[in-house]
């Protein structure tokens, strides 16, 4: 299933200066307290993104969200969006980036995925280009060393030919259908797999 960013459609996703292909981004609907993130089986293309030189974030099969990489459930999410037992500051529920939770209107209000260990946002979400496509008039990119130019979205014919085609991607990181499960990011005692001494940040 892909899922294509049509909401910020611009011209600017037809070509990009490749400079800043691999940068960290977070995607506009992490700033949604509704949004539960993302599904691995999904690719989403976010052109005009403001946090990208390239303007364009891309998700590459990925799962949950950037700025919460241990998720929370239904339960937490609920206790957090009633302000009951909530502490996001240590790493207690999700919320929007760039807050520290203090707020309910800060706080993510839906069930979250944890990331997968093998697919977790560095090597998932990050600023590209589109590098080829089937419109031989359009601008493409060339990929800065160290990404390869692989097919993300098929050109079906519902509208989005600005999007489809090819994406700079790390080499290395195309995804396969084995990576759909997997271990997850979790929280322990003594910390966590992923990092921030177990804490969504």
């Amino acid at each position: 299933m892909l899922v294509l960013g049509l909401m910020a459609l611009g011209l600017s996703a037809l070509g990009c200066d490749p400079g800043g292909v691999g940068d960290p981004c977070i995607p506009e609907d992490e700033y949604r307290q509704q949004v539960p993130g993302y599904a691995v089986t999904e690719v989403n293309v976010e052109s005009r993104s403001f946090q990208c030189a390239t303007r364009v974030c891309l998700v590459n099969h990925f799962q949950g969200r950037v700025s919460c990489p241990y998720g929370q459930t239904e339960e937490e999410a609920a206790d957090c969006s009633a302000g009951g037992d909530c502490d996001p500051e240590n790493g207690v529920g999700c919320r929007v980036p760039g807050t520290n939770g203090d707020e309910e209107v800060d706080r993510i209000a839906v069930a979250v995925a944890p990331q997968l260990l093998g697919r977790r946002a560095d090597d998932a979400v990050y600023c590209s280009c589109r590098c080829d496509g089937t419109d031989k008039t359009a601008s493409y990119c060339e990929c800065p060393s160290g990404f390869a130019c692989v097919e993300l979205i098929e050109d079906i014919g519902i509208g989005a030919e600005q999007l489809s085609g090819s994406y700079c991607i790390k080499e290395g990181t195309r995804y396969n259908t084995s990576e759909r499960g997997g271990d997850v990011c979790v929280k322990a005692t003594d910390g966590g797999n992923c990092g921030n001494d177990g804490k969504n940040p």
